[in-house]
């Protein structure tokens, strides 16, 4: 049975890609570059920069990667969303990669281990449907501990997990031909016996970047 519903699977894969869609539409949009440095009493310390060879492997067309602080609270949060104008392998034969890469992949590479994890619903403004799930996850590498909350906002949709995103890639590929996309995460680190703080930080600038997001991800 198994088998029979990978290969449906792949059948699926060929038969949209190669057939519903040979041109992709890439909506307007603002360069993250543009992305604000401060956000009310948020604001950016310096902007990080991947290495070439960081870039290639995550595929991204555009991305902002920003650690915020903020007077009021004591853990800085930093905030990546990565966009891709197209999540499809022109090129062929494995080159190439433009599909962005799930955090929960990643980050067990870099070291961290992943002791919790869970889908959890959002309410922040600005996103295009409310609530929404977003994947919530603590990592641990020795003694520091982070707190990630991340989704996959595409094409008008809010996504928390991997295989719903591969489904509507497809999906509106098809119907729409698009496959753009960003992945969104807010990462604080968790000081032990202050859970509270690390929530609050983090929430406090969800609310405020994600009424932006859509001028950099359009819906």
């Amino acid at each position: 049975m198994k088998a029979v519903v990978a290969f449906l699977f792949l059948a699926l894969n060929f038969y949209t890609y190669h057939y519903f869609a040979s041109q992709e539409e890439h909506p307007a949009r603002q360069s993250l570059e543009r992305f604000p440095d401060q956000i009310g009493d948020w604001r950016c310390l310096e902007r990080e920069k991947m290495t070439p060879e960081v870039e290639k492997n995550l595929g991204a067309t555009d991305y902002v990667i920003c650690t915020y602080v903020n007077p009021a609270y004591a853990m800085p949060v930093n905030l990546y969303v990565g966009y891709h104008a197209s999540q499809v392998n022109q090129a062929g034969g494995g080159g190439g990669e433009t599909r962005i890469h799930p955090p929960a992949h990643c980050l067990p590479g870099a070291g961290w281990n992943i002791i919790a994890s869970k889908d959890e619903p959002v309410t922040f403004p600005g996103l295009p449907q409310s609530p929404a799930d977003a994947k919530r996850i603590v990592i641990a590498k020795g003694d520091s501990r982070q707190l990630v909350v991340y989704w996959y906002q595409e094409r008008g949709r809010v996504i928390a997990d991997d295989w719903m995103k591969i489904v509507y890639l497809f999906w509106d590929r098809a119907r729409a031909h698009r496959t753009d996309g960003a992945l969104v995460r807010f990462t604080v680190p968790i000081a032990r016996g202050d859970d509270a703080t690390s929530e609050a930080a983090l929430q406090d600038l969800a609310q405020q970047i994600t009424p932006k997001i859509p001028a950099y991800v359009p819906n």
